[in-house]
Protein backbone atom coordinates (compact mmCIF):
# COMPACT_ATOMS: atom_id res chain seq x y z
CA UNK A 1 0.00 0.00 0.00
CA UNK A 2 0.89 3.53 -0.45
CA UNK A 3 0.21 6.64 1.70
CA UNK A 4 0.27 9.92 0.87
CA UNK A 5 1.67 10.86 4.34
CA UNK A 6 0.70 10.99 7.71
CA UNK A 7 -2.64 10.30 8.62
CA UNK A 8 -4.00 10.10 4.83
CA UNK A 9 -5.89 7.02 3.58
CA UNK A 10 -4.02 4.54 1.50
CA UNK A 11 -4.85 3.11 -1.73
CA UNK A 12 -3.72 -0.45 -3.54
CA UNK A 13 -0.30 0.42 -5.80
CA UNK A 14 -1.03 0.24 -9.12
CA UNK A 15 -5.05 2.42 -8.62
CA UNK A 16 -3.86 5.67 -9.45
CA UNK A 17 -4.92 6.09 -12.78
CA UNK A 18 -8.40 6.88 -11.39
CA UNK A 19 -7.67 7.07 -7.46
CA UNK A 20 -4.68 9.69 -6.65
CA UNK A 21 -6.11 13.10 -6.52
CA UNK A 22 -3.59 14.72 -8.86
CA UNK A 23 -5.30 12.36 -11.06
CA UNK A 24 -8.44 13.71 -10.67
CA UNK A 25 -7.48 17.09 -11.35
CA UNK A 26 -9.98 18.49 -14.35
CA UNK A 27 -7.41 20.10 -16.38
CA UNK A 28 -4.36 17.52 -16.47
CA UNK A 29 -4.85 15.84 -20.11
CA UNK A 30 -5.55 12.59 -21.00
CA UNK A 31 -6.74 9.98 -23.27
CA UNK A 32 -8.81 6.81 -24.20
CA UNK A 33 -7.99 4.94 -26.85
CA UNK A 34 -9.12 1.39 -28.25
CA UNK A 35 -6.94 -1.31 -29.78
CA UNK A 36 -7.31 -5.23 -30.43
CA UNK A 37 -5.65 -7.76 -29.16
CA UNK A 38 -3.07 -9.17 -32.38
CA UNK A 39 -1.56 -11.91 -32.62
CA UNK A 40 1.59 -10.73 -32.87
CA UNK A 41 0.72 -9.35 -29.39
CA UNK A 42 0.12 -12.91 -27.93
CA UNK A 43 2.72 -15.48 -26.35
CA UNK A 44 2.59 -19.12 -26.32
CA UNK A 45 -0.61 -19.41 -23.98
CA UNK A 46 -2.46 -17.51 -25.85
CA UNK A 47 -2.97 -14.45 -24.06
CA UNK A 48 -1.38 -11.00 -24.08
CA UNK A 49 2.21 -10.56 -23.81
CA UNK A 50 2.99 -8.54 -20.90
CA UNK A 51 5.12 -6.05 -23.33
CA UNK A 52 1.73 -5.63 -24.97
CA UNK A 53 0.83 -2.79 -22.83
CA UNK A 54 4.22 -0.80 -23.03
CA UNK A 55 3.44 -0.34 -26.64
CA UNK A 56 -0.26 0.39 -26.02
CA UNK A 57 0.48 2.98 -23.26
CA UNK A 58 3.04 4.09 -25.73
CA UNK A 59 0.43 4.23 -28.38
CA UNK A 60 -1.65 6.32 -25.99
CA UNK A 61 1.06 8.95 -25.38
CA UNK A 62 1.50 9.57 -28.86
CA UNK A 63 -1.91 10.05 -29.37
CA UNK A 64 -2.58 12.58 -26.75
CA UNK A 65 0.69 14.61 -27.34
CA UNK A 66 -0.54 14.61 -31.33
CA UNK A 67 -4.04 16.24 -29.62
CA UNK A 68 -2.45 18.79 -28.17
CA UNK A 69 -0.14 19.41 -31.13
CA UNK A 70 3.59 18.43 -28.67
CA UNK A 71 4.80 16.21 -31.65
CA UNK A 72 7.58 17.74 -31.76
CA UNK A 73 8.23 16.14 -28.43
CA UNK A 74 8.91 12.89 -29.97
CA UNK A 75 13.06 11.81 -29.43
CA UNK A 76 13.32 14.12 -26.17
CA UNK A 77 11.02 12.60 -23.90
CA UNK A 78 12.98 9.48 -22.56
CA UNK A 79 11.25 6.99 -20.22
CA UNK A 80 12.57 7.25 -16.77
CA UNK A 81 10.28 4.29 -15.00
CA UNK A 82 7.66 1.90 -16.00
CA UNK A 83 5.34 -0.13 -13.55
CA UNK A 84 2.59 -2.11 -14.66
CA UNK A 85 0.22 -4.62 -12.39
CA UNK A 86 -1.20 -7.58 -14.53
CA UNK A 87 -4.61 -8.75 -13.12
CA UNK A 88 -6.32 -10.30 -15.91
CA UNK A 89 -5.97 -11.77 -19.26
CA UNK A 90 -6.39 -10.56 -22.58
CA UNK A 91 -6.68 -12.91 -25.55
CA UNK A 92 -6.54 -12.52 -29.38
CA UNK A 93 -9.67 -10.52 -30.92
CA UNK A 94 -10.37 -9.10 -28.04
CA UNK A 95 -11.06 -5.25 -27.75
CA UNK A 96 -9.32 -3.14 -25.20
CA UNK A 97 -9.50 0.29 -24.18
CA UNK A 98 -6.03 2.16 -22.54
CA UNK A 99 -6.89 5.06 -20.65
CA UNK A 100 -3.51 7.33 -20.19
CA UNK A 101 -3.78 10.26 -17.70
CA UNK A 102 -1.29 12.97 -16.83
CA UNK A 103 -1.05 12.84 -13.15
CA UNK A 104 2.01 15.42 -12.25
CA UNK A 105 4.09 17.62 -14.59
CA UNK A 106 7.24 18.61 -12.77
CA UNK A 107 10.46 20.93 -13.46
CA UNK A 108 11.66 18.48 -16.31
CA UNK A 109 9.41 15.28 -15.79
CA UNK A 110 5.89 13.81 -16.45
CA UNK A 111 4.11 11.50 -14.90
CA UNK A 112 1.03 9.43 -16.14
CA UNK A 113 -1.18 6.91 -14.92
CA UNK A 114 -2.79 4.27 -17.07
CA UNK A 115 -5.21 1.66 -16.99
CA UNK A 116 -6.00 -1.06 -19.77
CA UNK A 117 -9.51 -2.59 -19.83
CA UNK A 118 -10.75 -5.54 -21.71
CA UNK A 119 -14.23 -6.57 -22.81
CA UNK A 120 -16.93 -5.70 -20.02
CA UNK A 121 -14.59 -2.79 -18.54
CA UNK A 122 -12.44 -5.52 -16.51
CA UNK A 123 -8.91 -4.33 -15.93
CA UNK A 124 -6.43 -6.11 -16.95
CA UNK A 125 -3.19 -4.09 -16.31
CA UNK A 126 -2.98 -0.75 -14.80
CA UNK A 127 0.46 1.68 -13.66
CA UNK A 128 2.55 4.21 -14.05
CA UNK A 129 5.18 5.65 -16.26
CA UNK A 130 7.34 8.88 -15.94
CA UNK A 131 9.52 10.31 -18.83
CA UNK A 132 11.82 13.40 -18.42
CA UNK A 133 12.27 16.20 -20.85
CA UNK A 134 15.65 16.55 -22.41
CA UNK A 135 16.11 19.48 -25.67
CA UNK A 136 18.21 18.32 -28.47
CA UNK A 137 21.66 17.91 -27.60
CA UNK A 138 21.20 18.29 -23.88
CA UNK A 139 23.35 16.17 -21.87
CA UNK A 140 20.56 15.72 -19.16
CA UNK A 141 16.97 17.12 -18.52
CA UNK A 142 15.91 20.29 -19.36
CA UNK A 143 12.47 22.39 -18.25
CA UNK A 144 9.61 22.15 -20.06
CA UNK A 145 9.47 25.09 -22.58
CA UNK A 146 6.78 27.42 -20.96
CA UNK A 147 4.06 26.86 -23.66
CA UNK A 148 4.49 22.98 -23.29
CA UNK A 149 3.71 23.41 -19.67
CA UNK A 150 0.61 25.29 -20.16
CA UNK A 151 -0.45 22.63 -22.62
CA UNK A 152 0.68 19.83 -20.39
CA UNK A 153 -1.43 21.91 -17.26
CA UNK A 154 -4.61 23.14 -18.62
CA UNK A 155 -5.99 21.00 -21.62
CA UNK A 156 -8.32 18.56 -19.79
CA UNK A 157 -9.48 15.35 -21.28
CA UNK A 158 -8.87 15.14 -24.91
CA UNK A 159 -11.73 13.45 -26.85
CA UNK A 160 -11.26 9.16 -26.71
CA UNK A 161 -9.70 7.76 -30.24
CA UNK A 162 -11.84 4.58 -30.80
CA UNK A 163 -11.78 2.05 -33.29
CA UNK A 164 -14.45 1.98 -35.90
Amino acid sequence: METDGPRQKTRPIGTCAGECPEALEANLPGIVIERRVEWPDTDAAGHYHHSTVVRWVEAAEAALLRRLGLGHLFGSTPRVHFEADYRARLWFGDLVRIELRVTKVGTASLHYAFTVRGQGDEEAAAGRMVIAHSAARASGTTPWPDEVRDLLTKAGPQAPEVLT
